[in-house]
């Protein structure tokens, strides 16, 4: 952890929802004008799209499990331990960019799941934010949590977390409702052993649980909205926390254990924005008595 150069990271599965965090972290550091390095946790995947296709190809023609993306052998965790150091250490790094989409492809002239050149981080940022699937992994090798200070978890319960991902793989990213559903099974070992670890470690995890019927996601017709969920926000350490504060100011919400705090779904950017924003002060206002 750094005084000088805080690292703010937001981890959770694929399908989890961690982009509409980042979303409301984006509006948080516009507001407080709070100048971010933005690193994507895709861009430390160890291969392009067809060099890993072609991976797991091989692997399962002799009837093996492939890798997968929740896994270090896909992974550049080495290189995400050694950003979040030297920018810790020195406010530098390095980062790249996945490409996901077209209009990216088009964008920057290079073919869908590539990546982009590294490039330096810019200079004389306020903090380092990562969104990714890997902002709080350990591993034998390499500890990542050791220097994020202020680490999120996006942790829907599980058959929403794969019917957000089934939706948006099949609609956006143009994949078979088979296809996804091999790549959920393929990645299972990997995700219970190095995704679902790290939201013991996570400072403040957000669970969203639909309160609609989710018993067979892979049938699922929609993704259940806001309005038909509840968000379970669970603090790791109490001490601090405003409750009757926030308790006054989302409607409906309750307390259901001396950590957690329980709220309407449609309430969630509300709710993250009274509970992250003074977070970000203390660090902000950290780093300036620093330097």
């Amino acid at each position: 952890m750094s005084m000088k150069h805080p690292i703010i990271a937001v981890t959770g599965s694929s399908g989890a929802g961690t982009t509409t965090v980042k979303h409301t972290f984006e509006a948080i550091f516009h507001r407080e004008h709070v100048n971010a390095a933005v690193v994507e946790g895709d861009s430390f995947h160890r291969y392009t799209r067809s060099e890993m296709n072609a991976l797991i190809e091989d692997a399962e023609r002799v009837g093996q499990r492939g890798i997968s993306h929740f896994g270090p052998e896909a992974n550049l965790f080495d290189e995400l331990e050694a950003l979040f150091r030297g920018y810790g250490e020195s406010g530098i790094g390095r980062r790249r960019h996945y490409i996901h989409f077209e209009s990216e492809a088009a964008a920057w002239n290079l073919p869908q799941g590539t990546f982009t050149p590294w490039e330096d981080l810019p200079v004389g940022t306020d903090c380092l934010f990562y969104e990714g699937l890997h902002g709080a992994v350990v591993t034998d090798q390499v500890d990542v949590t050791k220097y994020v200070d202020l680490l999120i978890g996006v942790v829907p319960v599980v058959n929403l977390e794969w019917i957000q991902k089934l939706h948006r793989d099949k609609s956006i990213r143009g994949y078979s409702t088979e296809a996804v559903t091999d790549a959920i099974l393929r990645r299972m070992h990997d995700y219970v052993h190095y995704i679902v670890p790290q939201f013991s470690r996570t400072h403040i995890n957000f669970q969203r649980v639909p309160v609609v019927d989710t018993s067979n996601p892979f049938i699922a017709r929609e993704v259940p909205t806001q309005d038909e969920s509840m968000v379970v926000i669970r603090f790791r350490n109490p001490r601090g926390v405003d409750f009757p504060y926030l308790l006054r100011m989302i409607h409906d919400s309750f307390m259901s254990r001396a950590n957690t705090i329980v709220i309407p779904g449609g309430k969630l950017d509300l709710a993250m924005q009274l509970i992250l924003t003074p977070l970000i002060w203390k660090l902000m206002e950290r780093r300036r008595k620093q330097l």
